[in-house]
């Protein structure tokens, strides 16, 4: 059951961008082997959170998918595929996945935070004195 939220269409982008992602190796001919199997685990795994987090909307999905660009930031370090053409797709799709979901969490959280009361004296009734 799809229930569209006003931020769902940043889970949408994520989407976008993770599919782009897993066809990178193809489109760009990446050469090395561990970059390729890094880049298709790791988009396919935002893709599918993207999806569920349209599906059935959950706090945790949002964390998950930030940590995942996270990753995607620091994989060509850890890995060991730093200094190619494969390192910048990571780190770039990597900040954009980060990116969309620190957003969608900041809204998440403003819109969960109730509204201070206003500091307006017109507000608070008739102006004193006449």
């Amino acid at each position: 059951m799809l229930k569209w939220r006003r931020e769902s269409i940043l889970d949408v982008y994520s989407l976008l961008i993770a599919l782009f992602l897993f066809a990178s190796p193809w489109l760009f001919a990446y050469a090395n082997p561990t970059a390729k199997l890094d880049l298709w685990a790791s988009s396919g795994a935002v893709a599918v959170v993207s999806i569920a987090t349209l599906v059935a909307f959950s706090m945790w999905e949002e964390w998950l998918n930030l940590l995942l660009g996270a990753w995607l930031m620091l994989s060509p370090w850890v890995i060991g595929f730093t200094h190619t053409r494969a390192m910048h797709f990571s780190v770039g799709i990597g900040v954009a996945v980060a990116f969309f979901a620190a957003i969608e969490l900041f809204l998440i959280y403003d819109a969960s935070t109730p509204e201070p009361a206003s500091q307006d004296p017109a507000s608070h009734g008739p102006a004193a004195g006449g």
